[in-house]
């Protein structure tokens, strides 16, 4: 295959999974919280079950006015929600559905990854400051404490799977990968799963958006299509955190049959980590500012470093 092809096949596929899971998580999150709460959810946008409801958002949203505040930084306001999407388009690119089966393989992927996912935090404070806006910039600077924050655990849950496996590649992580790390890596996989929800400012954890307090905290100004961007951000967010939760402590494509059938089991874990985050936002009230600080540092941060000793132990014992 001359190297063009497939260069112009990576690069579709990954735009693809970029532009599509997001709307399938998105649209599920309408219906999944719908039924949750005892509401059918969209039903008429597509005729069957309001399944072009986002769509239909998109098109709504394309044909808003944007607006920029007349005392806003221009440029800064304009490019912050164009730095929000980047990040993930570049995790995605690195993440494996199956054998084989990723746009571009690293041997530090995950350190790449890790690295591009603090890039999120600069959306939020050029977003706030750039708004000039009271309320936009009070939701950047809790923006930037949580993401800050949650940084550590985040990148100490990583290290303890990296170290297990050996290597910093994402496909090697999950080659070197066993079913008892399901157990081993347990304390972990759960760190990083929480860390990496507020990282992606979801509920519980949205205290920077904070609708009730905030108006909607660092998005406040934003309307039409750069508001989209936000909103599109979000949701490839879910899909990127319950990829990367997937493939460094659930196994990736391990299952039946995975030469022929991994890229269907790595899909269906994302899957069900992306109903678990839909789940979570029903079910817990937003977290005070107090109470999301003390998770982290009292929690979730001598948990992964216990989890760090342990790993540590167990691979100078085996």
């Amino acid at each position: 295959m001359p190297l063009w092809l497939d260069l112009l096949i990576r690069v579709a596929a990954v735009l693809a999974g970029f532009l599509v899971l997001p709307l399938v998580v998105g649209q599920a999150e309408h219906k999944v919280m719908a039924h949750m709460q005892g509401r059918v959810g969209p039903m008429y946008a597509g005729a069957f079950h309001g399944w072009a409801q986002l769509i239909a958002d998109g098109v709504k949203f394309v044909q808003k006015e944007d607006i920029t505040p007349h005392d806003a930084d221009r440029t800064v306001f304009r490019l912050a929600p164009i730095v929000a999407l980047f990040p993930y388009l570049v995790v995605v690119m690195t993440i494996p559905i199956g054998p084989g089966l990723v746009a571009q393989s690293l041997d530090i992927g995950l350190f790449l990854v890790l690295a591009v996912l603090g890039i999120g935090v600069v959306a939020v404070l050029m977003s706030a400051w750039a708004s000039a806006n009271k309320y936009s910039l009070l939701g950047g600077v809790r923006g930037a404490a949580q993401l800050l924050g949650y940084e550590l655990p985040l990148v100490l849950a990583a290290a303890s799977v990296a170290m297990a496996a050996g290597t910093l590649s994402l496909p090697g992580i999950v080659e070197a990968w066993q079913p008892w790390w399901l157990i081993w890596q347990a304390p972990a996989g759960l760190v990083f799963f929480i860390a990496g929800l507020a990282e992606i400012r979801r509920p519980p954890f949205d205290m920077p958006i904070a609708d009730s307090e905030l108006v909607f905290g660092y998005m406040t100004e934003y309307t039409g299509l750069r508001f989209a961007f936000f909103l599109l951000a979000e949701y490839v967010g879910i899909v990127v955190i319950a990829a990367l939760t997937t493939v460094l402590f659930l196994g990736g494509w391990h299952g039946p049959m995975e030469d022929q059938l991994g890229w269907l089991w790595t899909l269906l874990k994302i899957g069900a980590l992306s109903f678990v985050i839909i789940w979570l936002r029903v079910t817990f009230p937003r977290m005070r500012e107090d109470q999301l600080q003390r998770l982290c540092w009292l929690v979730l941060v001598p948990v992964a470093l216990a989890q760090l000793v342990l790993t540590v132990a167990v691979k100078a014992l085996t």
